[in-house]
């Protein structure tokens, strides 16, 4: 089974067609650390450069294969374009505005000179938004458009997917398209994995993989050097407990009325439960944006690999902040495989044993209590008192201050 990924990172989406049985026959990154990544841990070609400027042929050329030859295009064309964070803060995303948009349209000619047997398109899930899905419209009316010059049959199957649900130890919830040239209806596998307390009404699942699962071995990194949390926040973190952000630090949390409702994103001061799949591992955080670990500590390279599903074997080229960009902005391995295996079923007519995915974590129990909270430092009781909430998505300060501009 042939692959062809491009917009590759690290090798997230990669790894996982290789634990199910696919060769990447090229990786195409505009990133150098990303690139040195790949190089370092598999022997795959591959390609840094601009794919809004790389020739398809030089694709091919470097696979050794010929139009119509890919099993799987793989690709996830950068997501910032349509990222949540921008609907929170300013009520809108810049989406087709946005110059990293044109990368769509790209795929979509990558699509048309390769015309591989199987199409997957990865992107965040607010590409889908309804009413804002002018991105995922422009790719299912680029397919229409292919079959109609090239005579294929592609026709795009849409799944939101958390990767939780498929045992992944982190709740990622991205927009995956996929689409067989032949015709065939691709359907996305059931979800394996549920919330322990659902289980009972669903027989046939597991409960979610847990953060301990993946990372509790690793604990003795507590101590390696530049893991320490700096910041104005960094004392603060201790008082939160497992599984919970600032919110706990709200009117409507257990602990002091520090910050108003809703007033901060999500991941801020967000912290691992050790019972609990991680949350969503972020590409670019700043110094008080999590998950963060539950000794209050940033999260290793190694522990960010666990925790996206990158097989062990794999190292990441760079210092810290590479490696959580690299790891943020990639698709777990896990969940991949997951897909992979799938469409060589479905599509391809190569299913392989009825066996649990290679890049399942195993289960750890027992799973430790939560770690003690301590209390808040006195240089934050300042805050203390009554915060107005956050007046609801799309009403932030941006939002305001740029509707107050246009009036």
């Amino acid at each position: 089974m042939k692959a062809v990924s491009i917009f590759s990172g690290a090798g997230g989406l990669d790894y996982g067609f290789e634990a199910a049985g696919f060769q990447s026959r090229v990786c195409v990154d505009f990133d150098a650390e990303a690139c040195a990544t790949l190089r370092a841990n598999r022997a795959w070609p591959v390609i840094q450069a601009d794919v809004m400027e790389l020739p398809a042929e030089d694709i091919l050329r470097a696979a050794a294969l010929e139009p119509g030859e890919t099993d799987v295009l793989l690709g996830g064309p950068p997501c910032q374009p349509f990222s949540k964070s921008g609907y929170w803060w300013r009520g809108d995303a810049l989406r087709l505005e946005d110059p990293r948009a044109g990368t769509l349209g790209r795929y979509l000619t990558i699509i048309r000179e390769l015309r591989p047997r199987v199409v997957l398109f990865e992107n965040v899930d607010a590409v889908g938004y309804e009413g804002k899905d002018e991105g995922l419209q422009l790719l299912v009316d680029g397919l229409k458009a292919i079959n109609v010059l090239t005579g294929t049959r592609y026709e795009p199957t849409i799944g939101l997917i958390d990767a939780a649900d498929y045992g992944v130890p982190q709740h990622r919830t991205r927009l995956f398209l996929v689409a067989a040239r032949d015709g065939r209806i691709f359907r996305f596998p059931n979800p394996s994995h549920s919330r322990e307390d659902l289980l009972s009404g669903q027989t046939k699942r597991e409960a979610f993989s847990t953060a301990w699962d993946a990372i509790g071995d690793l604990d003795s990194l507590s101590n390696e050097a530049g893991l320490e949390l700096t910041g104005k926040w960094a004392q603060l973190l201790p008082s939160i407990p497992e599984g919970r952000n600032y919110l706990w630090h709200t009117s409507r949390g257990g602990g002091k009325p520090l910050f108003g409702w809703r007033t901060r994103f999500w991941s801020f001061l967000l912290k691992l439960a050790k019972d609990q799949p991680s949350w969503t591992i972020q590409a670019q955080p700043g110094p008080a944006t999590g998950p963060f670990h539950w000794s209050n500590r940033l999260l290793s390279a190694r522990e960010l690999c666990r925790l996206q599903t990158f097989p062990d074997d794999v190292t990441i080229v760079g210092d810290r902040r590479s490696a959580q960009k690299q790891l943020g902005n990639a698709v777990p391995s896990l969940l991949a495989e997951v897909l992979a295996r799938a469409i060589r079923s479905q599509l391809l007519n190569a299913p392989l044993a009825d066996l649990p995915p290679r890049l399942l974590p195993t289960k750890r129990r027992p799973i430790p209590d939560p770690e003690k909270v301590a209390l808040v430092p006195e240089s934050y009781h300042f805050l203390s008192g009554k915060h107005a909430a956050h007046p609801g998505t799309g009403k932030g300060p941006s939002a305001v201050g740029r509707r107050t501009s246009i009036s």
